[in-house]
């Protein structure tokens, strides 16, 4: 049976954690237009196999054409997606964040691309922005901007966190670039997967389209894409910005006042820390029976650190109270 502190992102072996810092998603969640388009979701019956009618509309959001939107079953599947795309064109190489999501490096692995820190040959490159656990910018991105791809070269921008991005604004993205969407996350329903990404030319998008198997979303996920293109759930999670932005302020200076040490540089909804402990898993197992999940960043190479989505006061209070309990 796998360790409940080392899951995140939902119910483990003892249930839903009532205070679950381990997930990114929007605290102030779930979206009301989201929420009341999953109601009226027909699931009586399949979607569009061809999903004419979202295509056109993530494409009018993003201002591209509909053939450059690729839709996918969640983002980790789009990322085992492209990697098999990347493997069956002969790339052999990934370059990945040194800090990033497991999915990565999994996919990688799976289709046998060896992770390089830098290719001198083509490969799949990674980035993420804002990056997770830090929440700091992708440093990937600088250096994209200065070096064009070479050719075969196959570059993607996980987006999952830049709609919760809480200061400063995210350069334009180079167009040679993929970028990959999950709103689930700025949505606060990470229980309904769905993704898309935005490819650089219609070309790419179709190779990508061709591994996908018939109907990647229900009707659920299709309903949750919709509501994410539509003013009244934008405007919603403008709002909702300004709300963390208070949270995550209060909850960094909790985190210092613990006598944590707090990463800095992060511009999302979450942050790093390091806790003042010897044994982080049996403190995070302890601190779990109490109801407080934490997400330990010992995957993401960060041994001995916890990241903390930002959660509302009441949650700020009963992770203070269960600290001090397991430091008594």
């Amino acid at each position: 049976m796998s360790d409940p502190a080392s899951l995140h992102g939902g119910p483990d072996a003892l249930g839903a954690a009532p205070y679950d810092f381990s997930t990114n998603a929007n605290a102030c969640g779930p979206c009301p237009a989201a929420l009341d388009a999953l109601r009226q979701a027909d699931r009586s019956r399949y979607p569009d196999p061809a999903y004419t009618a979202l295509h056109a509309r993530l494409a009018a959001f993003h201002g591209v054409p509909a053939p450059r939107i690729v839709l996918a079953a969640s983002a980790s599947e789009f990322i085992h997606r492209i990697t098999a795309l990347a493997a069956r064109g002969g790339l052999r190489h990934a370059v990945l964040p040194a800090h990033g999501y497991g999915d990565y490096a999994r996919a990688a692995a799976a289709w046998g691309l060896a992770r390089v820190d830098a290719a001198g040959l083509p490969a799949l490159h990674w980035a993420c922005e804002p990056a997770s656990p830090l929440g700091t910018a992708d440093e990937a991105l600088a250096r994209w901007a200065l070096q064009p791809a070479r050719q075969g070269d196959v570059r993607v921008i996980d987006r999952a966190y830049a709609p919760l991005r809480l200061e400063g604004a995210a350069a334009a993205p180079p167009v040679d670039a993929w970028q990959l969407w999950s709103p689930n996350k700025a949505l606060g329903l990470t229980g309904v997967r769905a993704a898309y990404a935005i490819a650089p030319c219609e070309a790419q998008a179709a190779a990508v389209q061709a591994l996908a198997p018939s109907w990647p979303l229900g009707a659920d996920g299709v309903a949750l894409l919709q509501a994410w293109t539509g003013d009244a759930a934008q405007a919603w999670l403008a709002a909702s910005l300004a709300t963390l932005r208070a949270w995550k302020a209060a909850q960094v200076a909790l985190c210092a006042s613990l006598g944590w040490a707090v990463l800095p540089g992060s511009l999302a909804n979450f942050f790093t820390a390091r806790p003042p402990v010897g044994d982080l898993p049996d403190v995070l197992q302890a601190l779990r029976a109490q109801g407080v999940k934490l997400r330990d960043c010992a995957s993401f190479g960060l041994p001995g650190h916890v990241r903390l989505g930002v959660l509302a006061p009441p949650a700020q209070q009963a992770l203070a109270a269960a600290w001090r309990q397991c430091a008594a």
